[in-house]
């Protein structure tokens, strides 16, 4: 009679097939990072957002470090050479994007900040054209205009005339002001130092947990701090701990291992599903209600990244042709 195949080695089978299938990888990365959004709409009235950012970071930090000591050793003068960078990677990108992230939570719906991050990728093309010089073709524009267009019609409720007065919710405009910030970071990722991924993000998670707890002591003080941090609830914490080990490590882990196998630009198209994701959650946990002006929207950005995507990669395959 065959003994059955003891749990340690059962266990091993299952990771070694998840991590050797790569689309299925990258779907994870882009629906855990999608449910940050939906646990930034959880943690209103569980935990704050300073609290939770730190948390989340904390977490972070103390799980990876473990398994980045080992390369610490290698990168520690790489590290120390690009200190400042490393600091504005996690304080800025980090803890700057998830805080207006959790802050926007607090005034508007999940879906519309899921679907309002959809701008990022377009933000950064933005960018890197006008600061790097980067090629732009009239298609990535065209997709770019589309794409930004159906942000603002979720922004301002499908009334896109109401920017012109400035009339966006103010749970909208902190949500767009994240964008900004982690395009920026993005853009600015050609600068970070050759170092091993767990290097980056342990030393990248410490930076953003020293931020996040700079900015509550510097607007609120020591008692709010204290505060704060005892009237966290039971799902305050649960919510620090989904952060802390899925949007923040496991995805990172999955999309790095993505990346490895099918390599980075088609690793980066599920990227685009995050906002997908998380409007998916949005209804599904929080029982939020889809709006036609969010179809009209989705509409408008799935045919700017589809648009923008595909004229990028056009674009690749006729210089390696020349």
């Amino acid at each position: 009679m065959t003994k059955p195949q003891s749990t340690p080695n059962g266990t091993k089978n299952l990771v070694h097939q998840l991590f050797s299938r790569p689309y299925l990888l990258l779907v994870l990365t882009a629906l855990f990072w999608g449910g940050n959004m939906v646990a930034g709409k959880m943690a209103v009235g569980e935990i704050a957002p300073t609290n939770l950012v730190a948390g989340r970071f904390l977490l972070g930090f103390l799980v990876i470090l473990p398994f980045a000591l080992p390369h610490f050793k290698t990168d520690w003068p790489k590290i120390r050479a690009n200190i400042p960078f490393l600091a504005f990677a996690g304080g800025v990108g980090f803890a700057g994007f998830n805080l207006f992230l959790y802050l926007g939570a607090q005034y508007t719906t999940a879906v519309n900040g899921a679907i309002e991050q959809a701008s990022i990728p377009m933000m950064v093309m933005l960018a890197n054209f006008a600061f790097y010089g980067v090629r732009t073709t009239w298609l990535q524009i065209l997709g770019v205009t589309s794409t930004i267009f159906g942000v603002i019609f979720v922004a301002t409720a499908g009334q896109p005339l109401r920017l012109i007065t400035l009339d966006v919710n103010t749970g909208d405009g902190l949500i767009l002001i994240a964008c900004v910030i982690y395009a920026a970071y993005s853009v600015l990722l050609r600068y970070r130092p050759n170092i091993h991924w767990m290097s980056f993000l342990a030393t990248t998670f410490m930076f953003a947990t020293l931020s996040a707890l700079t900015y509550e002591l510097v607007t609120g003080g020591l008692p709010t701090m204290l505060f704060n941090f005892t009237n966290v609830t039971n799902t305050g914490w649960l919510i620090v701990l989904y952060t802390g080990l899925f949007p923040s490590i496991i995805s990172q882990l999955f999309y790095a291992r993505g990346v490895e196998l099918i390599g980075a630009n088609r690793a980066s198209l599920f990227i685009n599903a995050l906002p997908l994701f998380g409007a998916i959650l949005s209804v599904l946990i929080l029982s939020e209600k889809l709006h036609p002006y969010h179809m009209v929207a989705a509409l408008f950005i799935i045919a700017g990244i589809t648009m923008a995507e595909f004229a990028a990669r056009t674009n690749k395959k006729t210089k390696q042709n020349d």
